[in-house]
């Protein structure tokens, strides 16, 4: 496990109740500290290539920054390592929907019918994904969001805690969308978008 913060915790818990793999120990920026759910710090991303090589396959990207968990998902990729997914047994995903790699699905989550998540991507608690929407690579739905139907969340994006999207409407690439939010219309790449209905009030662009 890559991460050793709280948004690892929370994977830890969901590969432990999927039951498919067992942690072996986590990676973090310092290499000493305190085991985490009991699991100790085996080392920093300088540790990746040698454990690769002492024959660990199988990695997962425990971090909640979005571009920093792109970046070490593509570096895990470059020196072999099999990116795994972290789905809770207490989520509801259809039998159509497409999944990337290196996923998080938390628990209470549903995804609808042929909607499609992209690589290191994150479906939070009680996030909800409906019926052909498409989350782009490393998004981040936050816990309690709503994308309607037809939703297209781009790369990097962020959908804060407990927004609404409404149906058809495109949130751009690096955008983020502040808590509570009830997003009416498209937003930008790069913008940041707030309130009831939200309003665009920010352009990193």
């Amino acid at each position: 496990m890559i991460g050793a913060g709280g948004h690892a915790k929370v994977v830890i818990e969901l590969v432990r109740a999927a039951g498919a793999y067992e942690i072996i120990g986590l990676i973090d920026l310092k290499l000493s500290g305190p085991p985490i759910l009991d699991l100790p710090i085996l080392g920093t991303d300088g540790d990746l290539p040698r454990l690769r090589r002492e024959g660990i396959t199988h990695a997962f990207v425990g971090i909640g920054n979005n571009q920093l968990r792109l970046k070490t998902g593509y570096y895990l990729r470059q020196i072999d390592f099999k990116v795994i997914n972290a789905i809770s047994p207490a989520a509801i995903i259809s039998a159509t929907a497409k999944l990337g790699d290196g996923i998080a699905v938390m628990a209470g989550a549903v995804i609808n019918a042929e909607a499609r998540i992209d690589d290191f991507s994150i479906i939070n608690t009680h996030a909800s994904v409906d019926h052909d929407c498409w989350v782009g690579e490393g998004a981040h739905v936050c816990p309690g969001s709503t994308l309607a139907g037809n939703v297209r969340v781009g790369s990097l994006a962020f959908i804060g805690a407990g927004a609404t999207v409404i149906p058809g409407t495109t949130i751009g690439q690096d955008a983020t969308i502040g808590a509570g939010a009830c997003v009416l219309r498209d937003v930008p790449d790069g913008a940041s978008a707030w309130g009831v209905p939200a309003r665009i009030m920010r352009s990193n662009y």
